[in-house]
């Protein structure tokens, strides 16, 4: 062989190597184009920014962060100020502010592509943005250019990055400039968090009456338990207890596919305002806590407040620390600290120096289902009261899809809402959410409000989806209304919520007509206890509760809870509130451990050494739900196993109706239904010789539940509990690439909490804030949220003071020192 006659021979062996170099070079450029792209996406944290002369700025506004990141914000203006906060939301979230503002106007598609259809099929018909325009027009002139102050600050924020936020490169889609009503879609993206369930439910009741007698059906949907904790102290322990129905139920069999555990919330929007997922697995745990101690009862003389939000829990987390500083008119400088809503230029709970303020999610009836009578000659026309027909209008609506093409959607509209079609029924929606009084800004009156009374007027004016409101003041005092829209029910008797439990029909619907006033709404001042507590459960009398509807109020285990916690403090500090908040003691399952106990005898553990070692490790389980917690994790699966084995097959027979179906979206108050049921050994199905062969056959099947290979003794909560908070992103990135998911996700930690105690808490579901407050006395408070202040995974500030969070640790409500200060000055090239 030649010389020459070698060379093509080693030119071949040459170039695999050669392609290898060129592919590694390539990723090599491409992973430092990423990183360089989100580092130029990163926000200005020091010097000076010029804005635009449209800024309107009246003088240089400051923004302090410390070293969490936390920005305090001191302008000359509350416009100024506004001005800044649309600035620094835009630069730490602006992805996170845009998914708000499209979730609740149905416009997703046009960002995610066409994966995000179906939710745009669910939102468009609302036609928020519509609604929104009318509602901004119709604002008092201050908050309206409150507004535009803020819009103006966002799109200068956006404008002023050297690189838009990696999600839009990602999507391959600029971002799309901020408008005055976007701050307005945003608290209806929160009406869609907080409200819209509420269709479930009644779809859910309505299938339930479908598959059950009188009887049964009443016994299913209990409207009180013993679990009640209203303020006045009134429980439903007083009551009659539930009678068991002499119909047995059709669905019940020997055998069900039982999962031991309730289902997890899956799907890469969860976390995001506005998105519904999950449905009735999650309904014990949703909503939050909010309770105050009155100035006689606290450590100091000073009144306090706790909150904690419970939402689902995503990178970014939906608040945003912030402290506003700007001149008060007294001559003073007023400062507001708490969390903000990007989106928005107003602190929604947190303390203004006089008074402090928290919300939970309040029940009411805010949602009506009106099925349509419709003449079938003619799908359009339907009877309406007094016996005459009305003709729907068909609008279409053009839904823009992300490298797709759009979408015609026709939208059948009532005149009481927008048609929804469930199987072979039409039902038109009726919501609160369509009302003009749905949505405002009067959420700023806070700011300058002193006392108790002043901010309970101001609550009860509120265009935000209907909360309870929890307030102290400076002097002591402590109370609580609802705030936001109520409607004026046509009937408002004790046992009201029966027939609006299910739909209504369109040839006698009567539904509600117009808004209760101010002067109308409950209030509770100063009570007798000292103490408040709300966490979603029923908070008035039956008859007061009437007026306001129950829409599936929670079982008042938390609510209990927390009230015992109180009335077990004779003088709080801000430590004993945070410890309130993360108890995690799980009384609510002590019903079914006995249960469990009481099966487990000697006969039932002989020849089976795993039902002896399920009864040692729950008799000797301390009662907690923390992270190394054995016993809870078995009772539990216990528990879910009875839920599974009574209502298994129905929750399939109503899901195959729409999946979002269930008896636990029918009945909030199921415990205790299954607690009726286990005190009369009811219910055994087929198959089983009595009561006790039925439990241990569930307690074996919660054995066998347990991950392959999975020791009892190692069975922790905290394994099972484990936190997958995440940027959404994070949940479709292949998984070869794990390092990628990890570094837009918190640590997988084992987390304490529950369902049914104060520290609610799931891998995706849990308190989004913390903090313990009294007014006046800020520099004691104590704040942690998850997450951190940045939606930017390369800024220090991404997953900032998330392990004070995760431990339930002490940290201070107020900013912290500066680390990085901007100044904002107008007069820059526009």
């Amino acid at each position: 062989m030649t010389r020459s006659s070698l060379f093509p021979q080693r030119r071949r062996r040459r170039w695999p190597l050669r392609l290898l170099c060129v592919i590694v070079v390539l990723l090599a450029a491409a992973v430092l184009a990423g990183w360089l792209t989100l580092r130029a996406s990163l926000p200005q944290l020091d010097g000076t920014h010029r804005a635009p002369l449209s800024s309107s700025l009246s003088a240089p506004v400051t923004v302090a962060r410390d070293a969490l990141g936390v920005p305090t914000i001191e302008g000359r203006s509350r416009d100024d100020v506004a001005y800044a906060t649309g600035f620094i939301h835009a630069q730490d979230r602006f992805f996170q502010m845009d998914l708000l503002r499209r979730v609740a106007a149905g416009e997703m598609s046009a960002l995610i592509g066409p994966a995000a259809l179906p939710l745009d099929r669910r939102d468009r018909p609302l036609r928020f943005r519509e609604h929104a325009h009318a509602a901004l027009a119709a604002l008092p002139a201050e908050q309206r250019q409150l507004i535009e102050r803020y819009t103006a600050g966002v799109n200068d924020g956006l404008h002023a990055l050297h690189a838009r936020p990696f999600e839009y490169w990602l999507l391959r889609t600029p971002p799309t400039p901020w408008r005055a009503e976007d701050t307005l879609l945003a608290v209806y993206a929160m009406y869609f968090d907080l409200q819209y369930d509420q269709v479930t439910r009644i779809l859910s009741r309505a299938a339930l009456h479908e598959r059950a007698p009188g009887d049964l059906f009443a016994f299913l949907l209990p409207a009180t338990s013993h679990w009640d904790a209203p303020l006045d102290g009134q429980s439903a322990l007083a009551s009659a207890p539930l009678a068991l129905p002499a119909t047995r139920p059709p669905w019940l069999h020997a055998t069900q596919s039982a999962s031991g555990s309730e289902p997890e919330i899956t799907g890469w929007l969860d976390g995001v305002p506005g998105f519904v997922g999950g449905g009735a697995a999650m309904n014990s745990m949703v909503g939050s806590n909010g309770f105050a101690l009155d100035g006689a009862h606290s450590a100091h003389g000073g009144a306090l407040v706790a909150s904690d939000m419970h939402l689902g829990l995503s990178l970014p987390n939906i608040w945003y620390r912030v402290s506003l500083v700007y001149p008060a008119e007294d001559g003073g400088m007023r400062r507001i600290t708490g969390v903000s809503l990007p989106g928005a230029p107003v602190v929604v709970a947190g303390s203004n120096g006089h008074i402090a303020w928290a919300f939970t999610n309040s029940y009411g009836r805010f949602i009506d289902l009106i099925e349509l009578q419709r003449d079938p000659a003619n799908a359009l026309r339907y009877r309406v009261p007094g016996g005459g027909w009305d003709n729907a209008q068909v609008i279409h609506e053009r839904i823009d899809v992300n490298g797709g093409a759009s979408v015609d959607l026709p939208v059948v509209q009532t005149r009481w809402g927008p048609q929804l079609v469930v199987g072979s029924h039409a039902y038109a929606l009726r919501w609160v959410a369509q009302a003009p009084e749905a949505v405002n800004l009067n959420l700023v009156r806070l700011e300058d409000t002193t006392n108790v009374a002043d901010a309970l007027h101001a609550a009860q004016t509120f265009g935000v989806p209907t909360q309870n409101f929890t307030v102290a003041d400076s002097q002591g005092h402590i109370g609580w209304t609802l705030a936001g829209p109520l409607p004026r029910l046509a009937d408002t008797s004790p046992d009201a919520a029966t027939p609006a439990s299910l739909p209504f029909s369109s040839d006698t619907y009567a539904g509600w007509q117009g808004f209760l006033t101010p002067g109308e709404y409950p209030v509770r001042v100063d009570p007798s206890a000292g103490r408040i507590w709300t966490a979603n459960n029923r908070i008035l009398p039956l008859d007061e509760a009437a007026r306001v509807g129950d829409s599936g109020t929670d079982l008042g285990a938390r609510a209990t809870q927390i009230r015992d916690d109180l009335l077990a403090l004779p003088h709080a500090s801000e430590r004993d509130m945070l410890s309130v908040q993360t108890d995690d003691r799980a009384f609510w399952i002590e019903h079914w451990r006995r249960v469990a106990l009481d099966a487990l005898d000697a006969r039932a553990l002989t020849g089976h050494p795993e039902r002896a070692e399920f009864r040692h490790l729950v008799e000797t389980w301390d009662g907690r739900a923390d992270a190394g917690a054995v016993g809870y994790r078995l009772v539990r699966a216990f528990y879910y196993s009875l839920y599974d084995a009574w209502f298994g097959a129905l929750d399939k027979q109503m899901a195959a109706t729409a999946p979002e179906l269930g008896y636990r979206a029918a009945n909030s108050r199921y415990e205790a239904t299954m607690e009726t049921l286990a005190d009369d050994h009811a219910w055994i199905p087929d198959g089983f010789a009595d009561w006790r062969a039925f439990m241990l056959e569930r307690i074996d099947h919660s054995i066998a539940q347990l991950p392959k290979g999975t020791k009892l003794e190692d069975a922790r909560w905290g394994d099972r509990n484990r936190s997958a908070i995440a940027h959404p992103f994070a949940r479709i990135v292949p998984a070869w690439l794990p390092w990628v998911r990890g570094w837009l996700s918190t640590p997988r930690d084992p987390l304490p909490g529950d369902i049914n105690m104060p520290r609610v808490q799931s891998p995706t579901f849990g308190a989004s804030e913390r903090f313990a407050v009294s007014p006046g006395r800020e520099q004691d408070g104590i704040f942690e949220m998850p997450g951190g202040q940045s939606g930017n995974p390369m800024s220090p500030y991404f997953i900032a003071g998330h392990e004070t969070w995760v431990h339930g640790d002490v940290a201070p409500f107020l900013p912290g020192a500066a680390e990085h200060t901007l100044t904002l000055v107008a007069g820059g090239a526009q």
